[in-house]
């Protein structure tokens, strides 16, 4: 198997990356095409995104603490291919109870991959470069979901999305197979954030509970802005658009992230991703006008990409084993899979501007937790090897 530092590595890397994370492209799309499409209510609709999440946040724990143990190219190829096979499967139905357990069952297999891609970047040379990178192929793969798919949708059907995710999946499973790398052969040696006993410490858990903070808001807002907008009368070419403008937003997040590496200290980005993110979902759930609200979701999922790959950087100097970064999936789905139920429970009863202020609730516990972290340098290639 290849190792991390060869591009070939770095371009199967990219693809489960995309794969695993594909609800922070596709959630606006998805749960739209829930509701239009399947005539489920916005409950109904978050609530099997949640199950999906769900699932990937049990298979991530469960994979995380045995990784080294587990072949990580096993755990990507058979965890992306049963995510595909699970998601045709919900191309042929349309009863929620079936769509349920699908979702459940795709996500606790993407998970398994996530969480094997996760991990082997975790145990590169530089983890903060290398979850740039990747970060950069998943703005590129938001251009193209988010400029085709609602197209499709359209003139196709709802089951036109669940194809189109089996074939990312499937994708990244005939990658794995191919060309996942090996991780690095790094010592399970105790780490500052996580001792000898193997529990986590303070500040790892304090990152832990952070970036679950934020991926719980980023999933409540990011699931219904394409139903905000669409509500709001501004049409579907518009919101489309807008969009496709967030894909090429994302664009420049990680490339960002990876130049600033020595330049920002991380503990300071990471202080200030959840206010930037409260302010912005503030403007896009309170705002009747189409340029705020435009303006606001175009920049929305870039504050997480960026403030979440310094936080991987963190949490890979503080556990160069691996475990911590494989568990990454598990810290950013639990927040995403309680987001769209969540979301949905609090639409269907209060509107989408109660959508800000829970935001901005659940930013002030994100900022408290990030503001107890030590500053510490960020990870040179010579420490981690």
């Amino acid at each position: 198997m290849a190792k991390t530092e060869t591009w070939p590595a770095r371009v199967v890397l990219m693809l489960c990356h995309c794969a695993g994370m594909v609800d922070l492209v596709a959630l606006p799309v998805w749960i739209g095409t829930l509701i239009q499409h399947y005539r489920f209510d916005p409950q109904q609709a978050g609530g099997l995104a949640t199950l999906f999440l769900a699932g990937a946040v049990l298979s991530s724990i469960f994979l995380s603490s045995r990784f080294g143990r587990i072949s990580a190219r096993l755990a990507a190829s058979l965890g992306f291919g049963a995510s595909a096979a699970a998601f045709f499967a919900m191309s042929l139905t349309s009863d929620f109870a079936s769509l349920a357990a699908l979702h459940a069952a795709a996500g606790l297999a993407a998970g398994c991959g996530l969480s094997a891609t996760h991990g082997t970047i975790g145990r590169s040379a530089n983890p903060h470069r290398l979850f740039a990178i990747v970060g950069m192929a998943l703005g590129v793969f938001a251009i193209a979901f988010l400029g085709a798919t609602p197209q499709l949708v359209a003139a196709a059907g709802g089951s036109a999305l669940f194809k189109v995710f089996a074939g990312v999946m499937l994708v990244a499973a005939l990658g794995s197979v191919l060309g996942f790398p090996n991780p690095a052969a790094t010592p399970l040696a105790p780490a500052e954030g996580l001792p000898s006993s193997g529990k986590l410490g303070r500040n790892v858990w304090l990152i832990v509970i952070g970036v679950s903070l934020m991926s719980l808001v980023q999933a409540m807002i990011f699931s219904f802005v394409e139903r905000i907008g669409t509500d709001r009368g501004f049409g579907f070419e518009a919101v489309t658009g807008v969009l496709i403008a967030l894909g090429l937003v994302n664009l420049l997040p990680a490339p960002l992230a990876a130049l600033l590496q020595r330049r920002l200290p991380a503990h300071l980005v990471v202080l200030m991703g959840p206010v930037a993110q409260a302010v912005i979902a503030l403007v896009i759930t309170q705002s009747q006008g189409f340029a705020p609200y435009a303006a606001a979701t175009a920049m929305f999922a870039a504050v997480m990409i960026f403030t979440h790959t310094f936080a991987f950087g963190l949490l890979s100097a503080l556990d160069p084993s691996g475990r911590a970064p494989a568990a990454t999936p598990a810290m950013l789905m639990i927040g995403s899979a309680i987001g769209p139920v969540l979301g949905g429970t609090l639409v269907k009863g209060f509107g989408y501007g109660s959508l800000g202020i829970v935001a901005l609730l659940l930013a002030m516990g994100a900022v408290a937790c990030f503001s107890q972290l030590r500053p510490r340098p960020a990870p040179t290639t010579s420490t981690l090897a």
